[in-house]
């Protein structure tokens, strides 16, 4: 393989994958997608074309006319596009008729299906970046009190439900209640929304779901999911540990420790109880 296609959202993530895939020697061409994708893509990759959410159609030709037999996704899409702002070509508008529902891991792997039947494999989103998973325990200075412990059990519980429902990844709870939910609004939203339902002390808990297609929609934490909880004076994150992207790490750290705000990678249900809850501290 000398070249891969990248079908790049928002966010650092089609960055960092872009730059570490020029570094091992790669051809990087990238689909960006209008309105979501980071300008700065252009001055890493070697070719650029940018597209509507919804031209599956114009995605395939790019890389069928770069030569590309190997894409991935990273980045997000903000699903509020399909009600306003995409503009699908005859084939995305075709996919899109063909669905009884569109949850994200039905349209992703339906707009893989399409990729594939052209020839184009779709790899796992994480190729050359197992460095930016998040790792096993507790990377922050703060560690959770024992009632936010209680409280990352709980919230994951919730999280794996709405994932296997394939609602989103994301609850933020407070005394074993649920605070709030993540749909299409996203995580940051999310946060805001849970944490103003309290004072302080909310707990976010960022799961991968139970049913994830590794080759995309992994979930990600970044400076900003650090900034969103800070906002609303929430506390602790939990994710999915060697399952979930941490962009920036150590400017996340950094901004976590500044604010008193713990974050664990944790590994299943079970990580709360008293025997394994000291593997994480």
């Amino acid at each position: 393989m000398n070249k891969i296609g990248l079908i790049a959202g928002n966010g650092l993530f089609p960055l960092e994958f872009a730059r570490a895939a020029k570094a091992q020697g790669l051809e990087v061409v990238v689909a960006a997608h209008e309105g979501e994708t980071s300008p700065e893509i252009e001055k890493i990759a070697d070719a650029v074309t940018w597209i509507k959410v919804g031209q599956l159609g114009k995605l395939i030709k790019i890389f069928k006319d770069h030569g590309v037999s190997d894409v991935l996704m990273a980045g997000g899409i903000k699903k509020t596009r399909l009600f306003s702002g995409a503009l699908p070509d005859l084939r995305g508008a075709a996919l899109l008729a063909k669905m009884l529902h569109k949850k994200d891991d039905s349209l992703l792997r339906a707009v893989a299906a399409e990729l594939e039947s052209e020839g184009i494999t779709v790899r796992e989103s994480t190729l050359f970046l197992d460095s930016i998973l998040a790792p096993v325990g507790v990377i922050t200075r703060r560690k959770p009190s024992k009632g936010e412990w209680k409280d990352i059990e709980f919230g994951w519980q919730m999280a794996k439900e709405i994932g296997r429902l394939d609602i989103g990844q994301t609850v933020v709870v407070k005394d074993q209640a649920v605070l709030a939910v993540e749909a299409i609004e996203g995580t940051d939203e999310a946060i805001r929304r849970g944490g103003r339902l309290c004072s302080e002390g909310a707990v976010v808990v960022k799961i991968c779901k139970p049913a994830q297609d590794l080759r995309f929609d992994l979930p990600a934490a970044g400076t900003q999911t650090v900034r969103s909880m800070l906002e609303v004076k929430a506390v602790c994150l939990a994710v999915e540990a060697r399952k979930t992207i941490i962009l920036e790490r150590e400017q996340v750290i950094r901004e976590a420790d500044a604010a008193g705000i713990s974050i664990v990678g944790v590994q299943d249900k079970n990580f709360a109880t008293t025997d394994e809850r000291g593997k994480y501290t």
